[in-house]
């Protein structure tokens, strides 16, 4: 059922997406601001509290009602609610469209065009960037855009799945990366310069916070240190599964060479393992000043070919190879499954 339900959704996405501000979110999102206007109080215990009700009361919501089709009407009225709440969390074409847009206009010899639809993509100034700036950040944007959107709901929603739980996974991980988006580490500052800053291998953009379709109302620093550490937990186990799958498919000893090297300098940076396992897939130098900082700190130096145009192709290829593994990986479950 699992293999099935993320087929359908799958299928079903790539031909009439979710826009990145739908309905679900949208509902999510002032369910959680609901929770913060009226418990955030500045205390460390009030905002744990506040992040367990926001990602776990939508969950618990879809457990149930997964459970009551399942002993009413039969697994496949539960697999059509796992069809939908993926379909609901799943985000292929959110980032897609805004990778094709700037591929095709780097291929049609258009910077301008390409460094308007990067802006438009990440809210922010790229008036400054230059070319192999521009397919630099194109390409880490959309692998960490793919590793939250795709990759992270399919590895939680397979492991919950797997015990079962249904598409409860799906939805814990697409809470606490909307309340990370929500709520970021820092406040916004709206006097402040919003140039966009070369990634550090991977850090969310600060510009996430910024999304129009959310309230920006009175947030205390205890929810956001909440929704920060709550989503790097959260996405601390995934992401070493998105880097491993990257190595699997692309070139693997690079890969683990330089997710080695990047966790050395800093343990924690989820988004710095899948993009160092990027580059090491690939053999591209990616993280800008990061990328320099690792190689400096790497007894063996850490080698690549800085990112030309032709390697957003390969970016593309990288993503559905391992999307390819993914779904052999769980038929191969599914069959040993059956037959066991």
């Amino acid at each position: 059922m699992t293999l099935l339900s993320l087929l359908f959704a799958l299928l079903i996405e790539q031909v009439r997406p979710l826009k990145d501000s739908n309905w679900a979110q949208s509902a999510s999102a002032r369910l959680a601001q609901w929770l913060g206007h009226h418990l955030d109080v500045g205390q460390s215990h009030h905002a744990r509290l506040i992040w367990c009700l926001s990602v776990g009361a939508p969950a618990l919501a879809v457990l149930t009602l997964h459970w009551i089709l399942w002993w009413s009407l039969g697994w496949i009225a539960a697999m059509i609610w796992s069809v939908l709440v993926l379909y609901a969390t799943l985000g292929f074409r959110q980032f897609s469209h805004h990778f094709t847009e700037i591929r095709d206009a780097l291929e049609a010899g258009d910077e301008a065009l390409a460094r308007q639809k990067l802006a438009l993509w990440q809210r922010a100034d790229t008036a400054d960037l230059s070319k192999p700036e521009i397919i630099r950040l194109s390409i880490e944007y959309s692998v960490l855009a793919a590793q939250q959107h795709v990759f992270g709901v399919l590895f939680w929603f397979s492991l919950f799945a797997s015990v079962g739980l249904g598409p409860t996974g799906a939805v814990v991980y697409r809470m606490g990366h909307l309340l990370a988006r929500m709520w970021p580490e820092h406040a916004p500052d709206p006097d402040a310069n919003s140039a966009l800053k070369p990634l550090a291998l991977g850090l969310l953009p600060q510009d996430l916070g910024r999304d129009e379709h959310f309230d920006h109302d009175w947030v205390s620093e205890s929810l956001r240190e909440w929704s920060h550490s709550g989503w790097r937990r959260l996405d601390w186990l995934s992401s070493r599964a998105t880097a491993l799958s990257f190595a699997v498919v692309g070139n693997f000893e690079d890969a683990i060479e330089s997710w080695r090297v990047r966790t050395a300098l800093d343990p924690d940076d989820n988004d710095g393992v899948v993009v160092a396992a990027t580059a090491g897939a690939l053999g591209l130098r990616l993280g800008g000043a990061a990328w320099v900082q690792a190689n400096e700190a790497s007894l063996d130096s850490v080698t690549g070919q800085e990112p030309q145009l032709h390697h957003l192709k390969s970016v593309v290829g990288l993503v559905w190879r391992t999307v390819v593994m993914w779904f052999v990986l769980l038929t191969l479950l599914s069959l040993a499954r059956l037959l066991g």
